[in-house]
């Protein structure tokens, strides 16, 4: 692999995590502020805001051709 693709590679993710973990902080942080009556345990409801963070933050990238589906105008 190209070195320089590597090491854009390299950034791109490592910019992707801190924004994943700096989002999972924020909700952490959030969800403590106001207290949560939630019987769930502290465990499962860090492991949800970390989901969640991911979720919002992590580009999905396609696996296959982009097909469109277009609509003829008459």
């Amino acid at each position: 692999m190209n070195p320089m693709i590597q090491a854009e590679e390299l950034l791109r993710r490592f910019n992707e995590d801190e924004a994943v973990w700096r989002c999972y902080e924020h909700k952490r942080r959030l969800r403590r502020l106001l207290g949560s009556r939630c019987p769930l345990s502290e465990e499962t409801l860090d492991y949800l805001d970390w989901l969640a963070a991911e979720r919002e933050c992590r580009r999905t990238r396609p696996i296959g051709p982009v097909i469109g589906f277009f609509v003829e105008r008459a």
